[in-house]
């Protein structure tokens, strides 16, 4: 990916809405809900602290993840939607 996020920021590509419930019924587009999980495609280097070291990222590209619903910001690049967040708008690593 050309993007390179700064500080503690990192890229996400949001998982796929569900096309459809557990018992079969299709959900049509007007209803699907955001999804709250992702796959980190890039990562920042870190936020630097208040005494001029390095915090490095716990998170790292591959790693599948659980956001807030409102978390990031929206882009498209290349055709693709993506999500920009700072590393504690994650709540958890699946």
């Amino acid at each position: 990916m050309k993007i390179k996020p700064l500080s503690d920021r990192i890229i996400v590509k949001p998982a796929e809405a569900e096309e459809k419930t557990a018992s079969g019924i299709i959900i049509p587009d007007t209803a699907k809900e955001k999804p709250m999980k992702g796959e980190v495609i890039a990562v920042g280097p870190g936020k630097v602290t208040d005494d001029g070291k390095l915090a490095k990222m716990e998170l790292k590209v591959g790693d599948q993840i659980l956001y807030g619903k409102y978390s990031g910001t929206e882009i498209t690049y290349e055709g693709t939607e993506y999500l920009i967040m700072r590393e504690s708008d994650v709540y958890a690593v699946i």
